[in-house]
């Protein structure tokens, strides 16, 4: 599996972008997909995810709660990310990461991250 994310770019706080993550590749199913970052000189964390079941609403970091909103166009095996009100503390490079099941063992992948910078 493939991931490959784009949408990335240098913004005013305040402002917008929207991340895009196209899903290539042989795969059976997906439990889960979702979005990570990681700033300068910082560990990788959960911006959002989402279980893939019917209904199951995406999981918010605390600190986007209310400004990012998860969302996937499965018949294009593509997420997306919009993020809103921007603040210099999103500052990172995001990941788009998705993980499935096959044969009863656990799998994952990530994209190669796309960077974003909002100036103050």
């Amino acid at each position: 599996v493939q991931l490959q994310a784009s949408g990335g770019g240098l913004v005013q706080a305040g402002g917008s972008l929207r991340l895009s993550c196209a899903i290539s590749g042989s795969f059976h199913a997906l439990n889960s997909m979702g979005w990570y970052r990681q700033a300068p000189g910082q560990g990788r964390e959960l911006v959002a995810d989402v279980i893939m079941t019917s209904g199951a609403r995406p999981n918010y970091a605390d600190s986007v709660k209310g400004r990012f909103t998860l969302s996937r166009d499965n018949a294009k095996n593509v997420m997306f990310l919009q993020m809103n009100s921007l603040k210099p503390d999103d500052t990172a490079v995001y990941y788009c990461h998705v993980q499935g099941y096959y044969s009863g063992r656990s799998w994952d992948s990530w994209g190669q991250g796309t960077l974003v910078t909002v100036s103050s």
